[in-house]
């Protein structure tokens, strides 16, 4: 029986599908506009990680993880570059894939753009306007009315009194009230735009995801994830948009149109969440180029989700000799053929029980630990061969054990070679020759060559 904590209802709740037959869980993916860091490493392990026990315990499921590919981010980027919206992306959307294929992370069933959705967020809008929920502005923006739903702030716990109270001056005078969030916002000049009953213009963020989620799943779905800092206020104003739209007549104040809410917990870097506004973050190239892929995602995994994740080298480091260790026992006791049921014997009971308590990562490597050790000491092939088939549910020891513990060695550059290939990456990129410049950077790191680019040149040190 699977309990899944609820950030809606703040506690653990059984999980009961709205259809057992069509599990839906949506997912807020990437703003590809850059490589993804660690932050989103986590985001992309965490939720494979819930799909594949979902599917582990039965239930049919359908994955959503969306793609924004239009937002103030990716057009400012791609002005820098002086390249095109649609290339700038299809590099970074073809770079995400590649992060995350070497993660292990399976694939999402549907991985829907924004830019593919522009008439659906369209008719949300004119759907929220007609409910009251959302007004047009003289300046070609439209509104949400924040005050018209009375839920908003239930998932976040904030009041509106208590959003007022910290309110910043506003300098919107278009808003009729400080709190009201942008759905469309009018055309500016050299932007993208596409033509709507407002003017030409373009969507605001958040209303991409609701109207997302209800083209592919309809009204209400089973699960709705995503990274903490999500939560407020982009899930916020996803609830207000989807319920606004759809719910217009409720005015209580538990409302949502997804029965769980599941968040990350954030990785720190010196106890300050991992991000690129604080400039500390690692892109997942740069951890790559010095950790093998399953490390970086045994290190995810072994902390519970909702927890916040210290990154360092040590930590990494002591992750990569705690999987060694695993694989080593594979090594030394090849596995023999076993078939994974719940009540198979003690370690599948428990693996199954820390599981099924919120998806509990943390109880669940200790019984892989067990189950080494016991392997270790019995030398039987039956439990070396039910030690792979449980990780293998985590997506973790899915290498043969002779080409793991070979994987760190690699041959080395000269300090020569490196120079001269950074020489022609500056050049690639002088040329706006992105693809190479990406081409060379991902070369260097498959030797180890971590880059740091700054205003004085490049940096490079050996992973």
């Amino acid at each position: 029986m699977l309990k899944i904590y609820n950030t809606l209802t703040r506690q653990k709740e059984i999980f009961t599908p709205i259809d057992a037959k069509n599990v839906r869980m949506y997912v807020c993916g990437m703003t590809v506009y850059d490589y993804c860091h660690l932050g989103h490493a986590r985001v992309l392990v965490v939720f494979d990680m819930v799909a594949r026990w979902l599917r582990q315990s039965g239930y049919p499921l359908t994955y959503v993880r969306n793609i924004t590919d239009i937002d103030d981010k990716i057009i400012k980027r791609a002005n820098e570059n002086g390249e095109s919206i649609q290339a700038l992306t299809a590099r970074f959307i073809a770079a995400m894939n590649e992060d995350s294929d070497a993660l292990g992370v399976q694939r999402p069933d549907v991985e829907p753009k924004a830019t593919e959705h522009i008439a659906q967020m369209i008719a949300m809008i004119e759907r929220l306007i007609a409910n009251g929920k959302a007004y047009a502005a003289e300046n070609g923006d439209v509104y949400y009315a924040v005050r018209e739903f009375a839920a908003y702030g239930q998932l976040s716990g904030k009041s509106l009194d208590d959003l007022r109270a910290g309110e910043r001056v506003e300098v919107d005078t278009f808003k009729r009230d400080p709190l009201d969030f942008v759905l469309w916002k009018a055309a500016k000049p050299e932007e993208p735009s596409w033509q709507s009953p407002w003017g030409n213009g373009r969507p605001g963020w958040h209303i991409e995801c609701s109207a997302m989620g209800h083209e592919l799943f309809g009204e209400t779905f089973d699960i709705h994830g995503g990274g903490a800092d999500l939560q407020f206020p982009h899930h916020e104003n996803e609830i207000a948009q989807s319920c606004g739209a759809h719910h217009c007549d409720c005015q209580n104040e538990t409302q949502s149109h997804v029965k769980y809410w599941l968040h990350n917990g954030f990785i720190r870097v010196d106890n300050e969440k991992m991000s690129k506004s604080l400039g500390n973050f690692f892109t997942i190239r740069e951890v790559l180029a010095k950790y093998h892929p399953e490390v970086v995602r045994f290190f995810i995994l072994r902390a519970h989700y909702r927890s916040p994740l210290n990154y360092s080298d040590a930590h990494l480091d002591d992750a990569k000799n705690a999987l060694t260790r695993l694989y080593n026992t594979l090594h030394n006791i090849p596995p023999s053929d076993f078939v994974l049921t719940e009540q198979a014997n003690d370690y599948t009971r428990r693996f199954f029980a820390a599981m099924n308590d919120d998806f509990g990562t943390v109880e669940a490597m200790a019984v892989l630990f067990e189950l080494a050790n016991e392997t270790n000491k019995t030398q039987s092939t039956e439990l070396s061969g039910c030690l792979k088939v449980l990780a293998g549910v985590l997506g973790l020891l899915q290498m043969t054990p002779q080409d793991f513990l070979q994987s760190g060695h690699q041959d080395g550059l000269s300090n020569e070679e490196i120079e001269n290939l950074i020489a022609q990456r500056q050049t690639a990129r002088a040329e706006k020759n992105w693809a190479e410049s990406d081409r060379i950077r991902d070369l260097l790191a498959k030797h180890n060559i971590v880059l740091r680019d700054g205003s004085d040149g490049t940096i490079w040190t050996r992973g």
